[in-house]
């Protein structure tokens, strides 16, 4: 849920500097990329928040053993998610961005690491894919 809020930080702050920044006459909100980045980090923001929610109630309803695949799904999908919106947060505060006027390089740095700590996102990824395989062979 961290890597949620600080997801939804950037993209506030997105938003703030892309109206607030002008280049090539115009404000950066005014070019389409921004305007995309910003709808396609609102997208993902939720779906991630969805996902969380649902393994919440999963976890909390028939246990953290049969939850075991949407844990592994918010494992790949939250860090990532967050990595992605706070990337294009820094790409709307140009080279500010990567300074420590603003808390987007540590936080794009504790998303990585957050990806690394909890086992590469190859692994939860190979249990998921099992995991529907064997659903798949249950059910035929």
């Amino acid at each position: 849920m961290r890597q949620i809020g600080l997801a939804e930080r950037a993209l506030e702050d997105m938003c703030r500097r892309s109206l607030a920044r002008v280049a090539f006459g115009e404000p950066v909100a005014q070019q389409g990329v921004t305007v995309e980045r910003i709808a396609q980090a609102r997208i993902m923001i939720e779906q991630a928040r969805l996902l969380t929610s649902n393994a919440a109630d999963r976890m909390d309803s028939v246990g953290n053993k049969l939850a075991k695949v949407e844990i592994a799904m918010i494992k790949v999908a939250v860090p990532g998610m967050a990595a992605q919106v706070i990337d294009w947060a820094i790409q709307a505060h140009g080279g500010g961005g990567t300074s420590n006027d603003f808390i987007l390089a540590r936080g794009y740095a504790m998303s990585r690491v957050l990806r690394l700590a909890d086992g590469p996102d190859e692994v939860h990824r190979n249990q998921i894919g099992k995991l529907e395989l064997q659903k798949c062979r249950t059910s035929a």
